[in-house]
């Protein structure tokens, strides 16, 4: 199997020596989910749990308060986060650090992920039934979108003890090579096995047997690389919906820990959204999602 996407670029960022794992936090009960996941995610790779905590300097209430409050409060803010850091690191006895950070919120994480390198970025996000609207609303599309490291969600109720099973949804499209050797990183980082999957959504042989044939071949790659992996080809109809829970299905059937996505799914998909299953998945999913962006390649003259 000819991998397009350079594997050395995954190995080399998730065997780094300074793991550095980013969450956003806001003190609030949502982002729990995400801050208790990124515990068991730190153990696993012996990484450094860095605590981000932004103050919007441009909103209204900000601009309310005078130079010496606003000092005032960000004393206290670092104090607190500091103190939360203090407890979680005894508790938890892995290693955290803290940042705080005036600015846009979605600039800011962007900002300091990029600066500290973060290996990946998880937040936790509400188990409401609007979970469609709060996790795909703009900030959240950007934040996915912009980032240079994968950025795993996590609802409320979904956090996993291990990282043991890690499913990877694959298709026909052009960016399968990139997710396989994304996937061989992450495997790598939390010493992981890999359950290849595609969803059958059409009865044509023909492209039944290219799906059998390409999980094939990513099954020989993937062992190939020292990393456990398995295959299935499980059926659905072709709604976006129906993919989605089969791959749910799936995942409990093998006790999957993570889910791995390309958040580009479809092949002319406008820049400015992800792909509808990709939506679908992180929208019904109930273990974390990691979801990377597609690597873009660059045009020719």
């Amino acid at each position: 199997m000819q991998c397009l996407f350079n594997i050395q670029i995954y190995q080399n960022i998730m065997n780094s020596a300074k793991n550095k794992i980013l969450v956003p936090v806001d003190f609030s009960e949502h982002s729990i989910a995400g801050l208790e996941q990124s515990f068991i995610f730190a153990r696993l790779a012996n990484a450094e749990i860095v605590l981000l905590h932004v103050i919007a300097d441009s909103g209204a209430l900000w601009g309310m308060f005078s130079g010496s409050e606003k000092d005032e409060m960000e004393k206290k803010l670092d104090e607190k986060l500091k103190s939360y850091a203090e407890v979680i690191s005894k508790k938890e006895d892995i290693k955290v650090s803290t940042i705080i950070e005036k600015g846009k919120l979605i600039d800011t994480i962007i900002k300091v992920s990029e600066k500290i390198e973060a290996k990946m970025i998880v937040v936790g996000t509400t188990g409401s039934k609007n979970i469609m609207q709060k996790i795909i609303g703009s900030n959240a599309l950007r934040l996915i979108r912009e980032t240079t490291c994968p950025l795993v969600t996590v609802k409320d109720g979904a956090k996993r003890e291990n990282c043991n099973n890690i499913v990877l949804p694959l298709d026909l499209t052009k960016e399968t090579n990139q997710k396989v050797s994304t996937a061989i990183g992450i495997a790598e980082f939390f010493h992981s096995k890999i359950w290849a999957v595609s969803v059958a959504t059409t009865k044509d042989e023909y492209i039944i047997r290219r799906l059998k044939t390409q999980l094939s071949k990513v099954k020989k790659f993937i062992q190939d690389s020292n990393v456990e992996c398995d295959t299935m080809l499980v059926k659905s109809s072709n709604r976006k919906e129906s993919m989605a829970e089969a791959l749910m299905e799936f995942s409990h059937k093998v006790n999957a820990d993570l889910m791995l996505i390309m958040t580009q799914q479809e092949a002319e998909i406008v820049e400015y959204f992800i792909g509808s299953l990709a939506k679908e998945i992180i929208h019904k999913a109930d273990l974390p999602v990691m979801s990377v962006v597609p690597k873009r390649k660059l045009k020719s003259n």
